[in-house]
């Protein structure tokens, strides 16, 4: 009997390095994703680095000693060294000698240190000073002077609305702000809002009431 021998299979061909090179594994995939990942939040890195380098460069540092600004008070501009922790009323105070403004509470309760800022009222002893530059501070100097007063502060004196005298700059103010904003409309009700956050511890609201309608009505 003849032995018949198994047909001939041709051995599968062997894997060369450039079969190696474009087969891609599991762990070569998440390798390389992570690769790309890496390198994506590294440029996304420099460029917000670079950004905020940019923006850093055309923000003046202040601080912590003195700085030098320029506060426009009273329609002047005027250069001053203060920290920057140092309030307007301070500055106002210390370094331009517009004592007008009180330091009463300095908490913002009394209302003895109100100016206007930008033509609105607040209270000094809460703006920074650096806060205001390049704005408009109005202080009650800057109202009138004894010689030609602001009709509220003549209508104060004809009203008799102040007696110590340390909260009278921040009740002219605020009074001086309700004339300008509702003139000959204002009632006594919108008076009494404005000068609400003013005390006077000598009891004259009723006077500065008087006083701020007196002022409206041009008497």
């Amino acid at each position: 009997m003849t032995r018949q021998e198994p047909p001939f299979e041709p051995a599968p061909p062997r894997a060369t390095p450039a079969d190696h090179a474009t087969r891609v594994s599991r762990r070569g995939l998440f390798k390389g994703a992570g690769a790309a990942a890496v390198s994506a939040a590294l440029l996304g890195a420099r460029e917000t680095l670079a950004r905020e380098a940019a923006v850093a460069d055309e923000v003046r540092t202040q601080g912590p000693g003195l700085v030098p600004i320029t506060l426009r008070v009273n329609g002047e501009e005027r250069k001053v060294q203060v920290e920057p922790r140092t309030t307007l009323l301070s500055a106002l105070r210390l370094r331009l000698d517009l004592t007008g403004a009180k330091p009463v509470c300095e908490r913002s309760q009394c209302g003895a240190c109100t100016v206007w800022l930008d033509g609105q009222t607040v209270y000094a002893c809460s703006v920074l000073a650096v806060e205001a530059e390049g704005r408009e501070v109005t202080t009650v100097e800057g109202l009138g002077t004894p010689s030609d007063m602001h009709p509220v502060q003549a209508a104060f004196c004809a009203e008799d609305a102040l007696q110590c005298g340390f909260c009278t700059p921040g009740m002219v103010m605020a009074c001086a702000f309700a004339v300008k904003q509702h003139g000959k409309d204002l009632t006594e009700d919108q008076a009494r809002a404005a000068v609400a956050g003013n005390l006077c511890r000598c009891g004259t609201h009723p006077h500065v009431l008087r006083a701020a309608l007196r002022a409206a009505k041009g008497e």
